[in-house]
């Protein structure tokens, strides 16, 4: 009920100035934020990436950029808790506006497109927080980095994060930066994970520790590109999958007025879709490479679903700004 009514004050406002809003209001109650459900049940405890998981609900990249509010977020009983995406120089991102809300569908369409304030930032926020939960770092390349140069930019994220970080997911699939997804297929995609898994190697090498690496992958791909990503990711040694990220597709939300909006389309529309990638993988891999499924979870019962898809673990982002806290209790809930 509480989150109901905050939720009708800031659906009001512009959806990024209701986002920070949010997120400074959030961080402003300190430690009152631990009353909505912080602490796991034993039963709730998942071993995935050779990390143990305090449960199965996380927050996916894209909330907080910049791990600005790693400590706040944690308290309200994720799991874990996955910031950025963070790319090594600062960027603004596209032009405003690229937020939309569907509030009817329960969607979001952005384009963002990797607006964060860099690395440095970045760093000094997670030596700030000083957080002892699971924490991710989605890392990716700079708008103006030629793709031919992608990689250059991953490995120096790669670098810079590595000792900071429980996990690095490694983001090819955002739709809002040019030719990013390129880099799912092909040479670029066996040039970007060799590099990266190289690299893992020789940072595991020096900080006496082994760091997994995660690859986020879109929703708007075909089987055989697909059945590609789990043969490269096998090959490679990736650590998991997580399917998947926001989706350029509009059939599921045809007629809509901001059906024309470019950008990456993400809540319940998104869900079919996603699962459906989810589930192509889970086949293919076997259970050779863990699943991190996420997009559209609204429910306990999608959370359920993405877990009978071959999910280890989920993560929401949009059912979070639509529900609250509640979706979070509810998720970890349904997967007890």
């Amino acid at each position: 009920m509480l989150y109901a009514l905050a939720r009708a004050a800031l659906f009001r406002l512009d959806p990024e100035v209701a986002h920070d809003l949010a997120l400074k209001s959030l961080a402003a109650l300190g430690p009152a934020a631990n009353l909505m459900g912080a602490g796991s049940a034993p039963d709730e405890t998942r071993r995935v990436m050779g990390i143990d998981f305090p449960n199965p609900v996380g927050l996916a990249a894209g909330l907080d950029k910049n791990g600005d509010y790693i400590a706040a977020l944690a308290a309200l009983g994720f799991g874990f808790v996955e910031i950025g995406t963070v790319t090594p120089r600062p960027q603004p991102g596209n032009a405003r506006p690229r937020m939309f809300r569907l509030v009817e569908r329960e969607a979001i369409i952005n384009r963002l497109g990797f607006n964060n304030g860099g690395l440095e930032r970045l760093l000094a926020n997670v030596e700030r927080a000083r957080f002892g939960g699971v924490l991710g770092i989605n890392i990716g390349k700079n708008f103006d980095t030629p793709i031919e140069r992608a990689v250059d930019d991953y490995l120096a994220c790669l670098d810079a994060v590595y000792a900071h970080a429980s996990y690095v997911t490694v983001n090819v699939s955002s739709p809002n930066t040019a030719n990013l997804r390129t880099l799912q297929s092909g040479e670029r995609l066996d040039e970007l994970l060799g590099a990266v898994m190289g690299r893992r190697a020789a940072l595991a090498a020096k900080h006496k520790l082994t760091r997994p690496i995660a690859l986020k992958i879109a929703p708007d791909l075909d089987d055989a590109a697909v059945e590609a990503i789990a043969e490269a990711a096998t090959r490679h040694g990736v650590d998991a999958l997580i399917a998947t990220n926001t989706t350029v597709a509009r059939e599921e939300i045809a007629g809509d007025p901001l059906a024309g909006e470019a950008g990456g389309l993400s809540g319940r529309p998104l869900f079919a879709r996603s699962t459906a990638v989810l589930r192509k993988l889970s086949g293919l891999l076997a259970g050779r490479i863990p699943l991190i499924g996420v997009g559209g979870i609204l429910s306990g019962a999608d959370a359920r679903a993405k877990t009978a898809a071959g999910a280890s673990l989920v993560q929401v982002y949009t059912g979070f700004i639509y529900r609250g806290p509640g979706l979070v209790a509810e998720a970890r809930r349904a997967l007890r």
